[in-house]
């Protein structure tokens, strides 16, 4: 018969078990230490196995070996143990995760052992970290990436000849939880310089900017912009105001709101060393989760400032956008 998912031999009945349960107290003490010791013996190697490190940004042509193995190519995903070495090329980036959530970046050529290299850099971490870790990680799949591609078609399809098109979700969910709110827009069917005029609810021009470029970054805690809770956003073609985008709405999040966002994202801030564009990455997941979508593109926008020439992290900003129907 089967017990508990254990193999019991058929002629073993309850009334053995029966038996054992009236031993006396200190064999049943003997009993259940073997047990225990039973039970570690099963699971240790299943905590052996656990990964030290995963790949969640890959540029260059970078390996790793196990020990006693050849070289093979570091790709995004890739789970690392302490035995592991990795070797990165010239010119190259790797950012990792330590399995307790803590994320390094790694730039310098060279062979660097997962321990002790790694592992030394590695100090604290957070499980609310590792999750948002984790959304990265399969926002960057191949799967995704596919998605990405089928779908660009069909988005395109869905704006052409709808000439300026600003990057901004949906009025019902434009809240914010920053002062930077990063606005672009499709240049390709209106030509530039364009006017960005943003308004208050009452409809009052509360500032216009200038600029042949196809983005502008606000500063909401800035100037007349400070005292508004929600702000219009909207960018015409200078030389024809008749060519104009919809009306986008940015609204501050009400203050149970902000404070129920700090107070996770102060956990989370506490384990990040610095502005990295790793970090930058895991927070744009963070902002997406909480469906802050304007603070995701702003922090999408700083992890490719901070690391240009990795494309990995504009394939992630891509899916984002594609995820988020925010893409033209």
């Amino acid at each position: 018969m089967r017990h508990e998912g254990i193999n019991v031999p058929e002629t073993l009945n309850f009334h053995y078990f029966n038996s054992f349960l009236t031993k006396p107290r200190s064999i049943m003490k003997i009993r259940n230490l073997s047990l225990a010791a039973l039970m570690l013996l099963f699971f240790t190697p299943l905590f052996s196995q656990e990964y030290t490190f995963r790949v969640l940004v890959n540029k260059g042509a970078n390996e790793y070996r196990t020990e006693g193995s050849s070289w093979q190519a570091l790709k995004t995903g890739t789970s690392l143990k302490p035995t592991d070495e990795i070797r990165l090329a010239d010119n190259a980036y790797v950012g990792l995760v330590h399995h307790d959530g803590k994320p390094i970046e790694i730039k310098k050529a060279g062979s660097y052992k997962v321990s002790p290299d790694l592992t030394s850099l590695v100090e604290g971490g957070s499980t609310l970290l590792k999750k948002y870790v984790d959304f990265a990680l399969s926002s960057n799949t191949a799967e995704a990436k596919k998605n990405r591609l089928n779908a660009t078609g069909a988005v395109q399809r869905t704006v052409e000849g709808s000439g300026i098109r600003l990057k901004l979700p949906p009025n019902h969910n434009s809240g914010i939880y920053n002062n930077t709110a990063v606005i672009n827009w499709d240049g390709s069917q209106v030509k530039g310089p364009y006017v960005v005029t943003l308004r208050n609810m009452f409809d009052d021009v509360l500032s216009r900017i200038e600029t042949p470029e196809t983005s502008v970054t606000l500063n909401l805690g800035d100037g007349p912009l400070a005292k508004e809770n929600a702000i219009l956003v909207e960018v015409a073609a200078k030389n024809d105001p008749s060519l104009i985008s919809d009306q986008h709405l940015i609204k501050r999040l009400a203050p149970a709101q902000q404070d129920s966002v700090k107070k996770e994202l102060d956990d989370i801030l506490a384990v990040m060393e610095g502005e990295s564009a790793l970090n930058q990455l895991i927070l744009a997941g963070f902002y997406e989760e909480h469906q802050l979508l304007i603070d995701a593109i702003a922090a999408y926008e700083n992890a490719m400032r901070l690391a240009p020439d990795v494309d990995a992290l504009q394939d992630a900003y891509n899916e984002f956008l594609i995820r988020n129907a925010l893409a033209y």
